[in-house]
């Protein structure tokens, strides 16, 4: 009994000097400096000339957040990534807002750069309805570790045609087109969970970009009763999509890219692979419009290529 309590002592104290370390606490039961994530926000600096840290404690926060772009070099780090959840159900015919209402949907959207997030769920719990994003990010800079994206179609939206991000032990889940956008994104031993029989990517990026998604060291999962599914297909000419020595389950099939419906996006899309491995990862019936790189070609995927240039002296800006 002396060594429970001894322990639940030393967990408590290890939180409370943990916090102090923070610009700002939010808790939901009043014990910190706001009940609400966004109240935070609102009230830290903007531009601020070094990082704002907000330290999230466990709970469900039942929010649709924004961070602008004045709110640069903000933080958010949670107690931990099970039980820190952001939490929202828009999508697109509930926010109604013609055409472009898969863009209204999201749950937190950051517009300012060099953010980063650490132990934070962020999920759409909309169900499957249509687009209905969990995370919308259009800065540049961003890390985001040890965190999970929960959703159905269109789950991550990663847009900005300059934008770079880093992702490490991530968890991401979906149903079609669940990472989408035309940021530049590097994702470091993250899984990508499938939850139906559909397409995991739809990358829109330009033309003079030289990276989009890259996936390395992932692991590729599904839901029982799923086996169809695609790696990626091109939302936009020029989709640049890559997954180098990743784990893909049986659910990846053969073929494993598509092309968008009635467009020849094929022809000036560069999906590729890489030292894959499992049962879903023979390209012996891969399109033949897709690419195997070789070593040498590998070499130039690396997080510091993929990501470059980074913040002049800061080399390792991308670790958290």
């Amino acid at each position: 009994m002396k060594r429970y309590c001894f322990i639940l002592l030393f967990q408590i104290s290890l939180i409370v000097l943990r916090a102090q370390s923070y610009d700002f606490v939010v808790s939901l039961d009043g014990t910190g400096n706001f009940t609400t994530i966004q109240a935070a926000i609102d009230a830290s600096k903007a531009y601020p000339d070094s990082p704002v840290k907000i330290f999230i404690r466990n709970g469900i926060y039942r929010e649709k957040i924004s961070i602008p772009a004045c709110n640069s070099k903000l933080q958010l780090i949670g107690e931990n990534a099970e039980n820190t959840v952001i939490s929202n159900g828009d999508f697109f015919d509930k926010v109604n807002r013609g055409r472009n209402s898969t863009f209204h949907t999201y749950t937190l959207q950051i517009e300012a750069d060099d953010f980063r997030m650490e132990n934070i769920t962020i999920e759409n719990t909309a169900g499957p309805v249509g687009q209905a994003v969990a995370f919308h990010s259009e800065g540049d800079r961003s890390v985001l570790k040890n965190c999970r994206f929960k959703g159905n179609q269109d789950t991550m939206y990663l847009s900005g045609e300059n934008s770079r991000i880093y992702l490490e032990n991530c968890f991401v889940e979906g149903t079609t087109d669940f990472i989408f956008g035309g940021a530049t994104a590097f994702f470091d031993n993250c899984e990508i969970h499938s939850k139906s029989n559909s397409y995991i990517t739809a990358a829109s990026t330009i033309k003079e970009k030289k990276y989009g998604f890259v996936f390395n060291n992932c692991k590729l999962t599904a839901t029982q009763g799923v086996d169809k599914v695609f790696l990626g297909r091109p939302w936009r000419d020029y989709a640049k999509v890559v997954f180098l020595n990743c784990s893909f389950g049986n659910h990846i099939i053969s073929e494993g890219w598509a092309n968008w419906d009635k467009t020849n996006r094929n022809k000036t899309a560069f999906f590729a692979e890489y030292g894959n491995t499992g049962d879903g990862s023979s390209t012996r019936g891969r399109v033949q419009w897709s690419h195997q790189l070789t070593k040498i070609q590998e070499k130039k995927y690396t997080k510091d290529k993929v990501l470059a240039p980074a913040v002049t002296n800061k080399e390792n800006f991308w670790e958290l």
